[in-house]
């Protein structure tokens, strides 16, 4: 069985806690992809406009990272557990009050919003730190890349069952059947925290002295700033393509279509980069991968149409695990070679997250200005050439960070570094 199990996932020793995070992952992956796609349109249908559906994604991304802040006080004062119970528990309430105002979900979009980004940054504090905990150099692209194929198996199977059911179903029943059923995901992900080993911090939350430390560490100032220009792209485009997708087709189903031909992508190459992507070839691969997501942009900026976003949809699934596996391990490491990384490793996520959605209220600010000064239909292409470059120019600030120790060495530097603490 175990020599199977290798030949599948590969010579890594994995752990209890391991399996449990990456479970309660899959769990947050499948309800949110299940739902999350079909709120901006369903708050489309009610409105019609793009500034509601900016308005909504922008108080996401304003509210998670102030809970950001705020869950890595708490997660330096109790059970991170907890902190991540409680994330869970807000995505929950999200999709329990989107039941409740139901078609007046367009008139509560900042309220909407705002638990949302509450929920996110409770739920990604908690889970960033636990990576970071449960993780060890040498099984930290085996998580991220098998993390990875569990996303895009909740992308294929979500949004194709929810534009199934939608379709299918008279009026807006299918959407409350789609958000109950994430509703229930997330309550079994809190049950599955439970068997999650207990983790506290000691010390003071100084988030402030984290930030200071890029003038300090040139390692942590290139990967801050390329999560600014990552939150450049993501602002935007988690949102406006799958409006694009919905208005050239109006159908639900055609949407679900494009995240089955997306996340199917995205399923093999996180499964082949997770496989044959080592540490020696990381930045190589954000190099290919950021310059495919950009160049695959014009293809629907020249031609768009539903055949040309279903071959978008398989080449963004292609570029994102090129990108995203070497790239999080990469921001990992550099946090693990970091000053005080294991008592300070809350606060090195915290401000990651900081960045992150820097860079994502500057897209959708970007785009808010748009809109309101052009038509939306002449402006909308020209502020995706611009944003959707972001994932490029990641590399260029990545490309720079060394390590001064040898591979060897590192292993041996990070483990000691990270099993300072008692609660490792």
């Amino acid at each position: 069985m175990n020599k199977k199990m290798n030949a599948i996932l590969g010579d890594v020793e994995v752990n209890r806690d391991l399996i449990l995070l990456l479970t309660i992952g899959g769990l947050y992956a499948l309800g949110i992809f299940l739902s999350n796609t079909f709120v901006n349109i369903y708050l489309w249908k009610q409105s019609g406009e793009y500034l509601a559906i900016a308005l909504y994604n922008l108080s996401i991304y304003i509210m998670q990272p102030l809970t950001f802040i705020l869950a890595g006080r708490w997660a330096k004062r109790m059970d991170r557990v907890i902190v991540l119970r409680l994330g869970v528990i807000f995505l929950s309430l999200f999709f329990l009050t989107v039941l409740i105002v139901g078609e007046q979900a367009a008139t509560y979009k900042i309220l909407l919003g705002s638990v949302l980004g509450i929920g996110y940054g409770f739920y990604w504090l908690a889970f960033n730190v636990l990576t970071f905990e449960i993780t060890e150099p040498e099984t930290r692209d085996f998580f991220n890349g098998f993390l990875g194929l569990l996303q895009s198996f909740g992308g294929m199977v979500g949004p194709i069952l929810a534009g199934f059911i939608i379709s299918r179903m008279t009026e807006n029943t299918g959407y409350t059947i789609i958000f109950s059923i994430s509703l229930s995901l997330f309550i079994l992900a809190v049950i599955s925290s439970f068997f999650l080993k207990r983790r506290s911090a000691k010390g003071n939350f100084s988030f402030r002295r984290i930030i200071h430390e890029r003038k300090r560490d040139h390692n942590w100032k290139r990967i801050l700033t390329a999560h600014i220009f990552q939150g450049l792209r993501e602002g935007t485009f988690l949102f406006v393509i799958s409006i694009w997708v919905f208005i050239t087709t109006q159908s639900e189903f055609a949407l679900g279509t494009f995240n089955l031909v997306y996340s199917g992508c995205a399923f093999l190459f996180y499964y082949l980069v997770t496989r044959f992507v080592k540490p020696r070839m990381r930045k190589t691969s954000i190099f290919v991968g950021g310059l495919t997501l950009y160049l695959s942009l014009f293809l629907i900026l020249i031609q768009l149409s539903y055949p040309t976003l279903l071959i978008y949809a398989a080449l963004i699934g292609i570029a994102y695990p090129i990108i995203y596996v070497p790239y999080l391990s990469l921001t990992y490491d550099v946090i693990g070679k970091a000053w005080h990384a294991a008592e300070m490793r809350i606060e090195y996520i915290v401000v990651r997250e900081l960045y992150l959605n820097l860079g994502r209220v500057i897209s959708i600010s970007i785009f808010l200005l748009g809109v309101s000064l052009f038509s939306p239909e002449t402006i909308i292409p020209y502020i995706l050439m611009i944003v959707g470059i972001g994932h490029f120019v990641i590399y260029f600030f990545i490309k720079d960070v060394r390590f001064t120790v040898n591979t060897e060495e590192e292993s041996v530097f990070v483990k000691n570094k990270l099993a300072d603490n008692d609660n490792r």
